[in-house]
């Protein structure tokens, strides 16, 4: 064995060595904690429709918390607090699909240069008995 596993150090360095991972552990766990606050934020200032999440910084996060379960408790209600007190940070909310729809146009009619003769001549008998 080396001189450096648990069995051969003393009792006082092995307790020393427990508190600083003891502490380390404590650290990491609250470190993780930050960092997914910080991602569930960042997804509902997302859906929220932020234009520039740099405004996560006005927020207080330390309000959040994890329940049980892992998950974050009053992000959402954090976000539409934020998007009345700070309107600009804003645009318009975003829905589930990134896709816009076509833009609205009239139909536009054909030109007779555009249509085969039976075509025309289909049209042109329309015409004359709207008449």
């Amino acid at each position: 064995m080396s001189e450096d596993t648990p069995a051969n150090l003393p009792v006082e360095d092995t307790e020393a060595r427990a508190a600083e991972l003891q502490r380390r552990l404590v650290e990491l766990e609250a470190q993780s904690r930050e960092r997914l606050i910080r991602a569930e934020l960042k997804a509902q200032a997302m859906r929220a429709g932020m234009v520039d999440l740099d405004g996560l910084k006005l927020v207080d996060a330390s309000v959040l918390t994890l329940d049980a379960a892992g998950e974050v408790q009053g992000a959402a209600t954090l976000m539409q607090s934020l998007r009345r007190t700070k309107p600009w940070l804003f645009a318009g909310a975003s829905a589930s699909s990134a896709a816009t729809p076509p833009p609205a146009e009239p139909p536009r009619t054909r030109l007779a240069t555009e249509m085969t003769t039976k075509e025309w001549l289909a049209a042109r008998a329309d015409m004359l008995r709207r008449r």
